[in-house]
């Protein structure tokens, strides 16, 4: 049992919660590159792959008795979220902190989407034909991963010199 819920149950859920963090996290990528705050799905974003991150942890082995891969993938995921959180929400993206915050939000959804691959082609059954070994090394594995990666980094480096998010002039006068 896990937070009172059965494996398979934390699993599903921890799956979805996942699932939901990646599309939102991909649209507010590519509204980035529109300079598009989107702040309520950004917030969506940036709490639910915080929840997949520290959800993962939780999942056996537990992170005391061994760590593994995964765990150090969440570990990294969680600092880079804490950064994003601050340059967004403490420092309001000023100077620096604006490609701070893409680039650190930007990786944290690589990473998401990193293990999403990882986990497609260990559970579907079609992926894992192509890539039997566990963790999978073949070389349609590797070229997905690729392609991956570097389609993330030619976004987040498009990211990095594009978002310059007009100023919420609200936020200001409270402050």
């Amino acid at each position: 049992m896990i937070l009172g819920m059965s494996l398979a149950t934390f699993t599903i859920v921890h799956v979805i919660i996942s699932l939901i963090a990646i599309a939102a996290g991909l649209i507010v990528m590519f509204g980035m590159l529109g300079s598009k705050r989107m702040p309520g799905l950004t917030a969506i974003f940036l709490a639910l792959t915080i929840l997949t991150s520290a959800s993962g942890l939780l999942i056996p082995p537990l992170l005391f008795e061994k760590l593994l891969p995964s765990h150090v993938i969440a570990i990294l995921s969680l600092v880079l979220l804490a950064i994003a959180c601050l340059a967004l929400y403490g420092m309001r993206l000023a100077g620096p902190w604006r490609w701070i915050y893409a680039l650190s939000a930007l990786v944290s959804l690589y990473l998401n989407v990193f293990v999403l691959v990882i986990q497609s082609f260990l559970k579907v059954p079609a992926l894992h034909a192509l890539a039997p070994s566990v963790p999978p090394v073949e070389p349609s594995f590797a070229i997905v991963q690729g392609i991956v990666l570097v389609s993330f980094a030619v976004v987040i480096i498009a990211v990095i010199r594009r978002y310059r998010p007009a100023l919420d002039r609200s936020a200001l006068l409270t402050n």
